[in-house]
């Protein structure tokens, strides 16, 4: 019974974190310790909900969200993606990527009203 029970609790909190990461608006950069020199800083944007996911560590959501290019900057408004940056072949996101981000949370913020 108590196998059953800590196997539930550990389903459940498994269940619960993986989908925390699109609670809300959420910023999450998809990397790997080869790419950390071209991601982008995403300080600027800490009023929001901010991950920074490592394919050695987290390949089950890279999956799930079907990351295909390193790094990659996805954007989730209460579980719904809204922006997806890659950085393709070249290992580099957009010059404009922050400005991009930026702009998408604004009109995301301003439909609100």
């Amino acid at each position: 019974m108590k196998n059953i029970t800590l196997l539930l609790l550990l389903f459940i909190g498994f269940k619960a974190y993986s989908q925390e990461y699109k609670d809300d608006i959420s910023i999450c950069q998809f990397s790997a310790s080869f790419t950390s020199d071209a991601e982008i800083d995403l300080k600027f944007f800490k009023d929001h909900f901010l991950y920074n996911f490592k394919i050695e560590k987290d390949k089950k959501i890279f999956d799930a969200e079907k990351v295909k290019y390193l790094p990659t900057v996805i954007v989730f408004s209460n579980g719904k993606e809204i922006l997806r940056l890659e950085s393709g072949i070249s290992l580099k996101l957009p010059e404009d990527s922050k400005e991009q981000i930026e702009q998408k949370i604004n009109s995301l913020i301003e439909s609100k009203f």
